[in-house]
């Protein structure tokens, strides 16, 4: 490719990537001057919230793919969704939709016709619609409990005729709404694993206490005993460390590979733990994240670490190798 076509298609993506911040700057502008667009958006939320059922996401063309992605991005977050093809609706599916339901109709025009059928059903059994428009004075928005007036934007394509920075602004309306749902609703990181248990995400989202080793596993001597079980205790249980727990049990200091090489002498093995380990050992509890653990270990530039009770009593032990193993990086 020569120069001159690498240079077009460089200011095209630039131009494109301008067009759409233009379009997320020009709705932030709204929803702060215009009182109710805010005040739309916020009424949604609630709406939405006070449902006892689900929510049914319409769109056709590419307000279809984007609907799609609202409803599964508001299925992950804790409210339940899902998405009904118009056309689909129009024969039979509008049967999935009951009068718990709510409606979020898509459709940049505010006229597309697919969704008639749907906005008919609603209005006949009392379902309420939030609909997502740029046209105020369109059937849909006329015709909805709620109607979200997008401000008109210019599309990222030179014809202004496929819908770029308009879809775009869809989808961060059900961003919004579904980020907002979740806060509302104190959707917590726990929450979110039971809907995202596999892949990179379900990894990210595991529990350290569900990686550590737990009981026998867990490399521990009390205060005073002699290092030769130390060497012992860290060779057989295969992590380089050992833990030392005072005459509560409650873990005082650990000793390390490190500590072995800084006190190599004739008399080390004859020496207490005690004397060798070192105080003040970096531990976790069992319910963080096991993400955070892995930061934890990245920044603090360590290998292990003891999860402890509410009294600080060891109950097991994490390597950085349970978590490369896991996924979590």
């Amino acid at each position: 490719m020569d120069m001159m076509i690498r240079d077009a298609v460089l200011a095209s993506i630039t131009r494109t990537i301008a067009t759409a911040a233009d379009g997320i700057n020009a709705l932030a502008a709204c929803l702060s001057q215009d009182p109710a667009l805010s005040g739309r958006f916020i009424d949604a939320v609630e709406l939405v919230a006070s449902r006892r059922g689900r929510v049914v996401v319409a769109g056709v063309g590419k307000s279809g793919h984007i609907g799609r992605k609202i409803a599964a991005t508001l299925a992950s977050t804790g409210t339940s969704a899902y998405f009904v093809h118009p056309t689909e609706a129009s024969h039979g599916d509008l049967g999935m939709i009951t009068a718990q339901d709510l409606l979020i109709l898509l459709s940049w025009s505010g006229e597309t016709a697919e969704l008639g059928n749907m906005l008919t059903y609603a209005k006949r059994f009392n379902v309420p619609v939030v609909s997502i428009t740029s046209n105020g004075d369109s059937v849909i928005a006329r015709n909805s409990t709620i109607p979200i007036v997008l401000p008109k934007v210019q599309e990222a394509c030179p014809h202004g005729l496929a819908p770029t920075t308009s879809a775009m602004l869809q989808l961060s309306v059900g961003d919004c709404l579904a980020i907002a749902l979740l806060e509302r609703r104190g959707f917590s990181a726990q929450d979110f694993k039971i809907f995202h248990p596999g892949g990179k995400l379900g990894s990210q989202l595991l529990f350290a206490h569900e990686l550590a080793h737990l009981g026998e596993a867990v490399p521990l001597l009390p205060i005073g005993s002699p290092m030769s079980e130390a060497v012992i205790q860290m060779s057989s249980k295969g992590f380089g460390v050992v833990g030392v727990v005072d005459d509560e049990g409650s873990l005082i200091g650990v000793i390390t590979d490190g500590d072995l090489r800084r006190h190599m002498s004739d008399d080390l093995l004859v020496l207490t733990v005690d004397a060798v380990m070192s105080h003040c050992p970096r531990v976790i509890r069992g319910g963080m994240l096991a993400s955070a653990a892995m930061e934890m270990m990245q920044s603090q530039k360590i290998t292990v670490l003891f999860l402890v009770d509410d009294l600080g009593r060891p109950s097991g032990i994490l390597h950085i190798h349970d978590l490369l193993r896991a996924g979590v990086a």
